[in-house]
């Protein structure tokens, strides 16, 4: 198995529709009047002339598979040219195509398309990911000294945002998946073929992509039916050609088409060409139009380099378009295996928090996973070359082995497996956390992704994912390992909620003041901006050092002082108060009529409601024997355990 295959199939999750669940397009594009006028405005020369009536056939092959190669070749020697659409981020890899091979490519007629940098879900991506994934992925091509002017969407996934930005980058068009009439069960009321020209120019209809059930008539009813029905334009799509195994691998990918079969359907084609009874063209000689200028590439956001790094750690929020995985998350895996994927409750943190469960029902060989979406920004935490990381997940078992499995991103936007821990880790049905420190960062990396994976048949369900770049983590020298709160005090230094004091000590045991309090609960938010404000409390002047967390406790509700106006920075917080401050923050909810109540919290206590949802919650578990004690001084350890379980319950959102 080669390295790359392992990034492939974590990468490029492969369907039998090259789509994300739940997204099957079922629309016609009717033939607008107003086509010829968007073109001028968008600034395209009139397309090449295609006759009323006529059949057109477009061959694309999509993702740059190093076995198109010797399919092109086939389609020279029969006179045929077709598009390959190249993403920038696969290039130069194992078993893709290099440069030198897309180049010769185009010598021979054949037309290069863009694919995005790391074949992305464009409808599942914020404004800036969607800007690299398109723009850079063509100014990257057209740097190659490769002629670029149309797209493919990766998945066949679009939204009005990702068409506009397609456009924007100096595209003349871009094609879906699955909107003209095939083999595949449900398209029967879809129409033969797209019209000419294309009513949408930046989504142009095309039939499900060829895979391996696909006979060579199933290929050419696509034509013929299109002839018997008023003519058009058929895109027929490839991925593999040949026997679809990764060198070095028994591993087949399904989206293959054999060698014969493909040459076969070449072979009638020309034919057919040659006849007059279609015309056999790729995209740029049906869509028309000239190259334009390279895009401004887009740069990256600025490195997150301290603090937890992992986007949406908890998977808490769902994904953008319809998404059935959290927002910066995706499926991976590769070999010969079924897994699916799904949103449980309740999660590591309790009964209002979710979880993401892998199931691997069939196995012969590879793994399945679920890791922080790679990409080119957006969600992959970022890394610097030479440090190590620390990675921490929690996680249930049932069956299989698990590890974990990591991957880096390369300066020009690629992908590639990196390693996995040594160890396999034990079948558990009770939350486990695992940590895992990492070797150096190779150099030129500039993000890096792990999953915790599945190998073999079982269950595997994960949540609370971290990741540290250890030179920014802190420990204490009176917290010990085998301190019972040292997971949570160490969650706190390495998210940048405490800095321990001078010494390099926590002091666990010391009471926590109402200014420190507010410190901590500031940073717990993100640090957000104080609204400009008059001194709130007389006893806070502006050279206090915690003087702009009050403030923002004032500004948000979160502490209203005491009936003296003052706030008291210097007093000792309460463990009810304590309960009071976490309450508001949150946003003053309804409190359960069934949450806990503890026998010594009754009714008339200030904060009687507090408490108990602070234990409803599951951020207090009181004292062994059974209280809560609420008039007791809170120490620093119990904050930080109080502020752990809160942020595992509402972590901050994206």
């Amino acid at each position: 198995m080669t390295l790359l295959q392992r990034y492939t199939a974590a990468s490029e999750p492969r369907h039998r529709a090259e789509r994300p669940p739940g997204r099957r397009r079922s629309r016609w594009l009717a033939v607008s009047t107003t086509v010829a006028l968007a073109a001028s405005l968008l600034g395209l020369t009139a397309p090449a002339a295609n006759a009323v009536g006529e059949t057109v056939v477009t061959l694309t092959f999509d993702d740059a598979n190093v076995d198109q190669i010797a399919a092109a070749d086939k389609l020279v020697s029969s006179g045929l040219r077709g598009t390959f659409y190249l993403p920038s981020g696969y290039m130069n890899q194992t078993n893709y195509m290099t440069t030198a091979q897309a180049l010769a490519l185009q010598s021979a007629g054949h037309e290069i398309g863009g694919h995005s940098v790391t074949h992305a879900d464009l409808a599942a991506v914020g404004p800036d990911e969607l800007a690299r994934q398109v723009c850079n992925d063509r100014a990257t091509l057209l740097g190659y000294g490769l002629d670029v002017q149309n797209f493919a969407y990766p998945f066949a996934s679009a939204s009005d945002a990702a068409k506009a930005e397609v456009a924007a980058c100096g595209y003349n068009s871009a094609r879906g998946l699955g909107d003209i009439r095939s083999k595949v069960v449900g398209s029967e009321t879809f129409p033969f073929a797209e019209t000419l020209p294309p009513g949408d120019l930046y989504y142009t209809g095309a039939p499900d992509q060829l895979d391996n059930t696909w006979t060579l008539a199933d290929m050419q009813s696509l034509v013929t039916q299109a002839q018997a029905n008023g003519g058009g334009w058929v895109q027929l799509t490839f991925h593999h050609i040949g026997d679809g195994k990764v060198i070095g691998s028994n591993v087949v990918d399904p989206l293959t088409v054999s060698t014969d079969t493909f040459n076969q359907f070449a072979d009638w084609l020309a034919g057919l060409k040659n006849s007059n009874a279609i015309q056999v063209k790729t995209v740029k000689e049906v869509i028309g139009g000239t190259t334009k200028a390279a895009p401004a590439v887009v740069p990256p956001p600025t490195p997150q380099t301290a603090g937890n790094l992992i986007k949406n750690p908890s998977l808490e929020t769902p994904g953008l378009a319809g998404s059935l995985l959290p927002r910066c998350w995706q499926a991976g895996g590769y070999g010969n295996n079924t897994r699916t994927f799904s949103n449980v409750t309740p999660g590591h943190a309790g009964t209002a928090t979710a979880a993401q469960q892998m199931v691997m029902s069939a196995y012969t060989d590879g793994d399945g996973k679920l890791l922080p979406t790679l990409d080119t920004g957006e969600c992959a935490p970022s890394a610097t070359p030479g440090h190590t990381y620390l990675a921490k997940a929690w996680y249930k078992s049932t069956g299989g082995n698990t590890q974990f499995n990591l991957h880096y991103r390369t300066a020009t936007g690629s992908w590639t497996y990196w390693t996995d821990s040594i160890q396999y880790l034990p079948t558990n049905n009770v939350w486990t956390q695992l940590t895992f420190t990492t070797p150096p960062v190779p150099a030129g990396a500039t993000a890096i992704s792990f999953g915790l994976n599945m190998i073999g048949v079982g269950t595997l369900v994960t949540d609370d994912y971290e990741l540290y770049d250890t030179v920014g983590v802190k420990t204490f020298t009176d917290v010990p390992a085998t301190f019972p709160l040292y997971n949570e005090i160490s969650w706190m230094s390495n998210n940048l909620i405490t800095n321990g004091y001078p010494d390099g000590t926590f002091k666990p045991g010391t009471t926590l003041d109402r200014g420190m309090m507010a410190a901590f609960l500031y940073r717990l938010a993100g640090r957000p901006t104080v609204p400009a404000a008059a001194q709130k409390f007389p006893d806070v002047a502006p050279t206090h050092v915690f003087y702009n967390e009050i403030q923002w406790m004032a500004s948000t509700g979160i502490t209203e002082g005491f009936p003296d106006g003052g706030y008291h920075p210097f007093e000792q917080v309460n463990r009810d108060q304590m309960a009071a401050f976490l309450y508001r923050m949150n946003g003053k909810p309804t409190v359960s009529a069934t949450a806990p109540v503890f026998p010594d919290i009754t009714p008339s206590l200030k904060f009687y409601n507090e408490v108990r949802w602070l234990a409803d919650m599951k951020i207090t578990l009181g004292f062994p024997d059974g209280t809560f004690k609420p008039g007791a001084s809170i120490n620093r350890d119990q904050v930080a355990a109080f502020i752990y379980r809160y942020n595992l319950s509402f972590p901050k959102g994206m």
